[in-house]
Order: C-alpha cells, then structure tokens, then sequence
C-alpha cells in the first residue's frame, strides 16, 4: 500500500505533457445503432428487432476491434446475416460508414488542434479496418493529432491495458503525463488504474473544462 500511495504522489507530480482522445462518441457525435437497423428494417420490410439481432450475431466477439475480421469480410458477414443483394450490400456499407463516422464535435475537435504545439497530441480509437481511410476523408482526423491509433491495425483495443501503453509510448511521455479522453467509463478505469489522468466526456464544453483544470498548473 505504501509503494502505491508513492508512485501515486510521484505521478501526480509530473507536469503534463500530452493529451489524448477518443474518436467515437468523443471527437465524432455518433449517433445509437438502432438508427442504422431502424433503416434497414424498414428498407426489407422486416421487424426492426429482428435486424438489430442479425446485425449483433455478425461480430459477437469484436474480432474486428482487433484486426481479425477484414473489411471485405465483415462486409460479407452483413451481407449474410441480412441477406442483402449485392446493390444492397453496397449500400448498407456505405450507411454503416456515415452512421459509424458520425459528426465532428467542430468545438472539441479545434481545442484538441490548438493544444499544439506546447502539448502533445494523441488519437486512440477502438475500430474496425476501413475506419482511418472513412474518418480521415470526412473529419481530417490524421491531421489533429501527433499520434493516431486505432486498435485494428495494432490488434489491441480498449480497455486492454497495452493500448494506453502504447498510446504513451507514441507521445513519449510517462502515463503521469498524460491526460485521455474517453466517453466508457471502463476505458477511464483502465487508464486512471496506469496513472494517466482520465477526463470522462460527456460534453464538449464539459472536457474542455476538465482539461483546462487539470493542464491550469503549467498555464
């Protein structure tokens, strides 16, 4: 117990150096995903619980979030569980893109710009192959940040304890020097149990505030 309360003081002790966000429901307003299978329930003529059931028997286990399951594959697997043409296939992929892509938070999106350069920037996003190539042509998301990583390509995700660590290693800070945004709570868990600063998003304005606070020391 002493050694933690110790590393604990020694860690809050460090001046911060980088901060880092998540892209869905943080960086990107996502909307819930019963807009999506509302949409295609309607468009097949079949109850909407129905879809929403095909469509989470596609992935159960998130192969995707970790780089097991291809673009063309879970495209496939959709394509199957709904038994869509291949018009059909086409268009769901491209609704499942504009729906997973959401709307950029603009106000969060330019504060996380404008910490640059006196601070470090970093991406860290759970997500699915394609997801660099959709947000980067519709939000820019590569240029915002000093770090982008999403999980498929490094094969980790959230709240696996190797994707913060490897978060910190791309910024080359300390997790003490660290301040990450997330809207799940259990990813803020995992990265306050490393030592980096958790700010919870619920708001634009909100994490603003809460990392203003927590950089004010520096300022």
């Amino acid at each position: 117990m002493i050694a933690w309360i110790t590393s604990y003081v020694i860690v809050r002790d460090m001046p911060i150096r980088a901060v880092g966000f998540d892209i869905g429901g943080v960086l990107e307003r996502v909307a819930s995903w019963e807009v999506l299978s509302d949409r295609w329930a309607e468009r097949l003529g079949v109850p909407e619980p129905v879809v929403a059931a095909a469509l989470a028997a596609v992935d159960p286990d998130d192969l995707a979030g970790i780089g097991g399951l291809d673009e063309a594959q879970i495209s496939r697997q959709f394509a199957a569980a709904l038994s869509l043409s291949a018009a059909q296939t086409a268009q769901f992929m491209t609704d499942m893109w504009d729906w997973y892509c959401g709307e950029l938070d603009v106000e969060l999106a330019a504060f996380a710009v404008g910490l640059r350069p006196r601070y470090r920037t970093g991406i860290l996003s759970n997500s699915a192959d394609g997801a660099r190539r959709e947000e980067q042509a519709r939000h820019g998301i590569e240029d915002m940040a000093d770090v982008v990583i999403y999980s498929h390509e490094v094969r980790v995700a959230k709240p696996d304890a190797r994707a913060f660590q490897l978060l910190c290693r791309e910024l080359d800070v300390a997790p003490g020097e660290l301040i990450f945004v997330d809207d799940q709570p259990g990813h803020i868990a995992a990265a306050t149990g490393l030592g980096i600063h958790g700010v919870l998003h619920v708001s634009a304005a909100k994490s603003i505030a809460a990392i203003e606070g927590l950089l004010a020391p520096a300022l």
